[in-house]
C-alpha cells in the first residue's frame, strides 16, 4: 500500500451508515480499513483504490448552498473485475446482499450491479475469455 495518498485513486461515496458501509466493504469485496472517524468517515483501500465513506454528518454531507443535501446512490460507480462472475454473486447473494440487476453479457464480457448498504452501485466485471 502506497503511504503517498497521491499514488491513490481516491473515490468519495456518500454513505447513510459509515459502520455499515466498513463492515460491507471490508467483509465482502477484500477492502482494508485505512482509517475510521465514524459516524462521519472512514477511508478503506484495495489496491490504488481509496474508497472514502462520507456520513450525513461528513463535511462532505453538508448541505449546498442552494439546499441541495448530497445523498447515496445514483449510476456512478467503482468497478471491480472478478474471476468467475458467477461464484462471486452466488457468495455475496447467500451473504443477504442485494443487486440492481442479474447478470448482463455482452462482448467485453460479463457485469452485475451490487448496491452496498446505502444503495451506492459496485460494478462487479468478468473480462470475455476469462
Amino acid at each position: 500500500m502506497p503511504n503517498d495518498l497521491s499514488e491513490l485513486v481516491s473515490v468519495r461515496y456518500m454513505v447513510t451508515d459509515v459502520d455499515a458501509a466498513i463492515e460491507f466493504y471490508t467483509k465482502h469485496l477484500g477492502f482494508t480499513l485505512r482509517m475510521s472517524a465514524a459516524p462521519a468517515f472512514a477511508d478503506v483501500t484495495r489496491g490504488r483504490l481509496r474508497l472514502l465513506l462520507s456520513g450525513p454528518s461528513s463535511s462532505a454531507g453538508r448541505p449546498m448552498p442552494d439546499g441541495t443535501v448530497p445523498a447515496p446512490g445514483g449510476w456512478n460507480r467503482i468497478h471491480l473485475i472478478v474471476s468467475d462472475i458467477g461464484a462471486e454473486v452466488n457468495r455475496l447473494r447467500e451473504a443477504g446482499l442485494t443487486f440492481r440487476n442479474d447478470i448482463v453479457k455482452g462482448p467485453g464480457g460479463q457485469q452485475i450491479l451490487l448496491e452496498d448498504p446505502s444503495g451506492n452501485v459496485v460494478e462487479l466485471f468478468q473480462p470475455a475469455g476469462q
